[in-house]
């Protein structure tokens, strides 16, 4: 049966390499992701199979993902024909642009924590004589250090629901050392990077659509996906992109009152500092703020800070919501607050490893006891992701071996983020009809396009948005991929895109040349 099947698929990719070859434009139409050919040839009215897409949950139907959706499902298509189809494209490589995925874009990992990562989960490494040479004496001493750590020095096991003990220790210590206030590591939950932390609160906090989070708009499709996904009512406040994209309390109160007023009640604030996608870095009297008016309304803090490693101006610093509210007095039993980091972003990028926590406060011990049983049920989170968070928050120190190799790659990936930041930031400012706002920090840039009204029209005749026509003509025509500001929502009436910074420094102008000349022939083909 098995070499039917794999005869079977020979056949099916021979007959589809003897196909006329296609230009791009029809590709794009072929690709069209509203099409259900381009997931399976079983039409609905085909099936008598017992689910049916209006048979499964609602609450799926609604959930949007923006960053992996129709424009990323074209690009791969693309991808593909490139390989043997490159003279009917005007570029030769499809370049992401739409994800913060560092190392899939050329960032190398860091390689003390790639060493420590080696040493655990291939301990019989610890007992030859080349380890020493191969790796450095602190590696060693921590990849030792750890596994002792592990009941059975098994990588392979699960671990305790919340994440290892001694683990959670590194972390609480790693915060401790950051905030300058002390942390419980009985308050940490380690988790497959941060996403799945986020789902844990929704599910806590979520009980009915009358249930609503307080999100920025813009915002990460995490936060609407996962929202929609529980049942619950995305409350947006809109950040304000004259002024740097900040955040007002005043929008925060109207929202909240409108909500009251359609019978929702707002259970948590979700903020995301750094921004994403937005890129803006709060400052610390805006932080108090904040934090006040969720003392005052009695609102859980959310607070996403996965990016509090990228930040690329002097004038402004991350400070953790945690410091921030222990600064003003605020203790555990003032107000909740729960804050997410992941060792996806920050200048690690270890997105595949699946590696993150989130820190817990402010709850009562019957509700934390019901957040445990939520994490019990995952069973716990990966290893490898949650010794890498504990080497994230406890680097090198001066004085070991690795220190001064560590902070040199640290800084060589924080400094060339910034320079690529700066250098996409001002290209995109010279273009006709786009601003864009400083990039103080993240890994993303939001123009705002203001589009001719023919791009509009033609983009309701193509029964699209203004922003997500333009950006499939960005990609048909360079090969770059950005996400439509709609995948964000964003004021009703304007249109941006996220573009991210992660492209290394000899693609960056590359990509500025393809984006120039694209915008100005997209502009004179428009022009009103």
């Amino acid at each position: 049966m098995r070499r039917f099947v794999i005869g079977q698929a020979k056949n099916l990719i021979d007959q589809t390499r003897r196909r006329p070859q296609h230009n791009n434009l029809n590709l794009l139409s072929i690709l069209h992701p509203s099409s259900s050919r381009f997931f399976s040839d079983m039409s609905a009215s085909d099936s008598s199979l017992p689910v049916t897409i209006d048979s499964i949950n609602p609450n799926v139907l609604k959930c949007e993902y923006a960053v992996r959706g129709e424009i990323v499902n074209i690009a791969q298509k693309l991808q593909d024909d490139l390989k043997t189809n490159k003279d009917a494209y005007p570029f030769d490589e499809i370049i992401y642009c739409n994800i913060g995925n560092p190392q899939s874009l050329g960032q190398q990992p860091i390689t003390f924590f790639r060493e420590v990562l080696a040493l655990c989960s291939h301990t019989a490494l610890l007992d030859r004589d080349e380890a020493h040479a191969l790796f450095s004496a602190d590696s060693i001493a921590r990849a030792w250090k750890i596994l002792d750590q592990i009941p059975g020095k098994a990588t392979g096991a699960y671990s305790h629901s919340q994440g290892i003990k001694g683990l959670r220790d590194a972390i609480a210590a790693g915060i401790e050392a950051r905030d300058g206030f002390p942390a419980d590591p009985n308050d940490i939950f380690m988790t497959d990077g941060a996403s799945p932390g986020v789902h844990m609160m929704m599910q806590l906090l979520i009980s009915s659509e009358k249930d609503g989070i307080l999100c920025p708009i813009p915002q990460y499709p995490l936060y609407s996906a996962s929202i929609a996904l529980h049942g619950g009512s995305l409350v947006p406040y809109y950040l304000d992109e004259a002024s740097g994209w900040g955040l007002e309390i005043s929008e925060l109160k109207k929202q909240l009152a409108d909500a009251k007023s359609k019978g929702i009640t707002v259970r948590a604030l979700a903020v995301i500092n750094p921004g994403n996608p937005t890129g803006q870095v709060l400052s610390e009297e805006n932080q108090r703020d904040i934090v006040d008016f969720c003392k005052k309304e009695g609102l859980v803090l959310l607070a996403d800070e996965v990016y509090q490693e990228n930040v690329y101006v002097p004038d402004k610093k991350f400070h953790s919501f945690k410091k921030v509210a222990r600064s003003m007095g605020y203790g555990e039993k003032d107000i909740s607050l729960v804050s997410f980091q992941s060792i996806s972003k920050g200048y690690y990028g270890e997105c595949g490893k699946r590696g993150g926590y989130m820190e817990v406060t402010g709850f009562t011990s019957d509700v934390r006891e019901q957040i445990y049983k939520v994490a019990s049920v995952n069973l716990c989170s990966n290893i490898s992701g949650q010794i890498l968070a504990s080497l994230v928050m406890s680097p090198p120190k001066p004085g070991d071996e690795s220190y001064e190799s560590y902070i040199a790659e640290k800084e060589g990936i924080l400094s060339s983020m910034a320079k690529r930041a700066k250098t996409l930031e001002e290209a995109l400012n010279k273009l006709e009809g786009i601003t864009c706002n400083r990039a103080e920090g993240a890994m993303y840039l939001f123009p705002c396009i203001n589009l001719p009204k023919k791009a509009i029209a033609a983009a309701e005749a193509a029964k699209t948005s203004p922003d997500t026509f333009y950006c499939k003509r960005l990609l048909n025509a360079t090969g770059v991929v950005v996400v439509p500001g709609s995948g964000f929502r964003q004021v009703p009436g304007t249109w941006h895109f996220r573009c991210t910074i992660l492209p290394q420094e000899d693609k960056i102008p590359a990509i500025v040349n393809r984006l120039t000349e694209f915008h100005k022939s997209f502009m004179d083909e428009f022009r009103d």
